[in-house]
């Protein structure tokens, strides 16, 4: 399935994404929470989300001009980064390869769905763009194995990590520079496990910045790959229904550019990852 959070005429709802159109699974299933990251923080939420889609019909078809994509879960409640987890971006920016992922936090008020404007603040005009593949736990995690990691994972989606570069730097942890309000990107779309390779492998991932490749990597060069994520994560910590993992961007980013790249008003970024579509976002200053 292919799942989305929804604005229609201001009033929140969960998309179901089919060859033919854009289905409420709430009009199909009107007991479905509202929101999407309700749904998929409760034990059945996929369930709940699989006979919903049973029950469609044509007249859960949306067609008001007024549809607005959210971000893909509004309030998680953790949102896992991973830095540095390709090793050609690794040396673009002056290290080798880690042997333990650089991990941080990202604060849901960063979040901006599909089509949203990226924000440049008042503040910086280095604000960069990291394409990045995210993937959504499905069920309560702890002291998970490598190996049966893959059975944690509920679906994957895209992720377009804007960061203000300078910010970045201000301070030897990367947290102010990755939170700033709208800077976030993330979806369109859940692409449920079971329509990917297992792990999300061997997939090409490219990033455009108005029509031109920037970057292009494949998640087989994943230094730490989502399996092994989850392992490390869950020795540490819970995973919980709804947390998302976002798992490292490829080499090409703006700020390791000569001479740098960084995003202004105007400019469109688009994210693609092979089979799960393209997150799309235009920049705009605060």
């Amino acid at each position: 399935m292919r799942l989305s959070s929804l604005s229609v005429a201001g009033v929140e709802t969960i998309g179901l994404h089919k060859d033919d159109g854009v289905y409420d699974l709430r009009i199909a299933s009107p007991d479905l929470p509202q929101r999407l990251d309700h749904l998929m923080m409760s034990d059945d939420g996929l369930q709940r989300a699989t006979r919903a889609a049973d029950r469609i019909t044509n007249d859960c078809r949306m067609r008001d001009a007024s549809v607005a994509y959210l971000p893909l879960l509004r309030n998680p409640g953790k949102i896992i980064c991973v830095g540095r987890n390709y090793a050609a971006h690794a040396r673009e920016g002056g290290v080798e390869p880690l042997a333990y992922p650089d991990l941080f936090l990202r604060c849901s008020t960063s979040l901006i769905g599909h089509e949203c404007a990226m924000v440049r603040p008042r503040c910086s005009d280095k604000l960069d763009y990291e394409g990045e593949l995210a993937f959504v736990i499905g069920r309560k995690a702890r002291h998970v194995r490598a190996a049966d990691a893959h059975d944690y994972v509920l679906g994957y989606s895209l992720f377009n990590e804007g960061t203000i570069r300078d910010y970045q730097r201000k301070s030897s942890q990367w947290t102010i520079g990755k939170n700033f309000d709208g800077t976030g990107a993330f979806g369109p779309f859940l692409v449920t496990s079971d329509e990917l390779p297992s792990g999300a492998a061997g997939l090409e991932l490219t990033t455009r910045l108005n029509g031109m490749e920037m970057q292009s990597g494949n998640t087989d060069d994943l230094i730490f790959p989502v399996d092994k994520l989850i392992e490390i994560l869950t020795e540490c910590m819970t995973l919980e229904p709804g947390d998302v993992v976002v798992t490292g961007t490829p080499s090409g980013v703006g700020y390791a550019r000569t001479p740098p790249v960084f995003l202004k008003p105007g400019d469109v970024v688009e994210v693609d990852i092979e089979g799960m579509g393209t997150l799309r976002n235009h920049v705009a200053d605060d």
